[in-house]
């Protein structure tokens, strides 16, 4: 079946944030008296926060202080948040997909709040896309599908290719029977990807503007 509907990551793909949620993160674990090498930090974003925090710890860390260490996160990356800026192509790509007439949804698992910021860093609208989701529209974040498929939904589309920057995402996607590009501003190396799974590695979201999607639309 060819995909009708794009589901784009936002954190990592569209906007610059990666590095920025993995200091956020490490200031949440030091304020409980943890210190997880960054590198392990690092490697769990794009993963949600329910799942990033037993990952990086134990799930005896999670059951005693798993909510504290979320709301850290959440205050830490407020701070840190303005600092945060869009990849080069990322609102021209939005726009070319439409233009192509595919669908759009940015599916991102993240707050609500930072999801709007990052739309306005863009410089896209919601009337730009078909859909837009955040955490609260999941049970469980990636790798678990749910927002994949809750994005897929709300879009009003029937097949997706995802564009993602994370091994996580690619897990996601395979869920779906969704193919996945992906690019390398997440800080996965190309080799890791491909090896998850991964349709076709770029660099960045600007090599994808352009790109032959009709045959893109058609991978399985």
């Amino acid at each position: 079946m060819t995909a009708d509907t794009v589901l784009l990551d936002v954190d990592g793909t569209l906007i610059d944030s990666s590095y920025h949620h993995t200091i956020a993160w490490a200031k949440a674990f030091a304020d409980e008296g943890l210190y997880p090498p960054l590198w392990t930090v690092h490697r769990a974003i794009g993963m949600g926060g329910d799942r990033l925090v037993p990952h990086v710890t134990d799930e005896e860390t999670e059951w005693r202080c798993g909510d504290r260490v979320r709301e850290g996160w959440e205050r830490a990356y407020a701070q840190l948040v303005d600092d945060v800026h869009p990849f080069d192509g990322a609102g021209e790509l939005v726009r070319a997909l439409r233009e192509r007439g595919l669908k759009v949804a940015l599916a991102s698992s993240g707050k609500e709040r930072f999801t709007a910021t990052a739309i306005e860093a863009i410089g896209v609208t919601r009337d730009d896309v078909d859909a837009v989701t955040t955490s609260a529209d999941a049970d469980a974040s990636k790798p678990d599908p749910g927002i994949l498929k809750v994005a897929l939904d709300a879009a009003g589309g029937t097949s997706a290719i995802v564009v993602g920057d994370s091994t996580w995402d690619v897990e996601a996607a395979k869920a779906i029977d969704a193919p996945t590009l992906t690019v390398r501003t997440g800080g996965f190396d190309a080799a890791e990807l491909t090896a998850a799974g991964a349709e076709l590695v770029v660099d960045t979201v600007a090599d994808l503007i352009d790109a032959d999607w009709d045959h893109l639309r058609s991978l399985r």
